[in-house]
C-alpha cells in the first residue's frame, strides 16, 4: 500500500481555506497513493471553539473528501470537528474511494487544553477493512495510552493523527516507534506544522514506523511537505509467523 503523509500548515478556524490549500498541495501526488492521511483537526487546528467550526456528516467537508477521494481513486482520512446529535466530536473520517465511510471518535480527549470540557469522548475501538489491510485509527493524546492501542484485533496498520506540540515532541518520537514494536504493526503518525492560534508551535515529525520499529518515511521533519510511504504486507505477516511475539501477550478486558 502506497501512504501520503500530509504534514501540513493549518489556518485557524478557517476550513475553507484549509480545504483549498490541502487540496493543492496533495495534487500531484495522490493519484499515485492508495491512502492520503491528513492532520487532526485538518479544517480547524486544535480549537476549543467547535460552534465556529463544527460540520455535520453531510457538510462540505465530508463531500470535498469524497470528491477527492473519487477524483484521485484513493481513500482520504484525518479528523475534524462534528455535531451529531447535539454533541461535538473530534472524529477521524475514513473516505473510500467508492463513497463508504469509516468513523473513529477520540477516545482520549486532552484534559490539559480542556478538549473534555468541549468535546464528547469517543467508547469505541474501529478496525477498518481496506485493501485486505486492517487499520486501527486513533487520534493524537491516544498515543500516550497503550492499552487502547493493544492489538488484540489482528490489525496490520496503527494510525494516529494529531496536533501535538513543539515541547513534547520528543514523547510523539518514542511513543509512535514503541507502539510498532509493541503491537508488531506499521504506526504511521500524522502530525501537522506551524503555529496555532493560542500561538503553540507545531514541528511536524510525522514518521512511519515499520513493524521492528525502523523509521521508513522520507519526510522533512519540521517543514510542511508530503512523501509517499510504500508498505509491504508480506512484511507484517512473515516478521510475526518469525518472532511470534503477540502470542505471548497479556489477556485483559477494557471497562468503559
Amino acid at each position: 500500500m502506497k501512504v501520503l503523509i500530509v504534514q501540513t500548515t493549518l489556518h485557524w478556524e478557517q476550513p475553507e481555506i484549509n480545504r483549498t490549500h490541502i487540496a493543492k498541495l496533495i495534487s500531484e501526488k495522490a493519484s499515485e497513493a492508495d491512502l492520503v492521511v491528513l492532520p487532526e483537526m485538518f479544517t480547524s487546528g486544535f480549537t476549543m471553539n467547535p460552534k465556529l467550526v463544527a460540520e455535520t456528516m453531510l457538510g462540505d467537508t465530508i463531500k470535498w473528501m469524497r470528491k477527492l477521494s473519487q477524483q484521485y481513486q484513493t481513500a482520504i482520512t484525518g479528523s475534524l470537528v462534528i455535531l451529531e446529535n447535539g454533541h461535538y466530536y473530534n472524529r477521524l473520517v475514513f473516505v473510500h474511494p467508492n463513497g463508504d465511510i469509516d468513523q473513529y471518535d477520540k477516545r482520549h480527549t486532552f484534559a490539559l487544553a480542556r478538549e473534555h470540557e468541549h468535546y464528547t469522548a469517543g467508547t469505541q475501538q474501529v478496525i477498518i477493512n481496506y485493501m485486505g489491510w486492517r487499520i486501527c485509527p486513533l487520534i493524537c493524546y491516544d498515543l500516550r495510552f497503550p492499552v487502547w492501542s493493544r492489538n488484540t484485533q489482528n490489525y496490520d496498520i496503527l494510525l494516529y493523527v494529531a496536533n501535538w506540540p513543539e515541547p513534547r515532541v520528543n514523547a510523539w518520537d518514542a511513543l509512535l516507534k514503541a507502539r510498532a514494536i509493541e503491537n508488531m504493526s506499521y504506526c504511521v503518525g500524522v502530525n501537522r506544522v506551524g503555529k496555532d492560534g493560542n500561538d503553540h508551535n507545531y514541528v511536524g515529525h510525522s514518521g512511519v514506523y515499520d513493524i521492528l520499529g525502523h523509521k521508513i518515511d522520507k519526510l522533512i521533519l519540521e517543514s510542511e511537505n508530503v512523501a509517499l510511504v510504500t508498505l509491504e504486507k508480506e512484511q507484517v505477516q512473515s516478521t510475526r509467523d518469525k518472532l511470534r511475539f503477540l502470542d505471548d501477550r497479556d489477556a485483559f478486558e477494557i471497562i468503559n
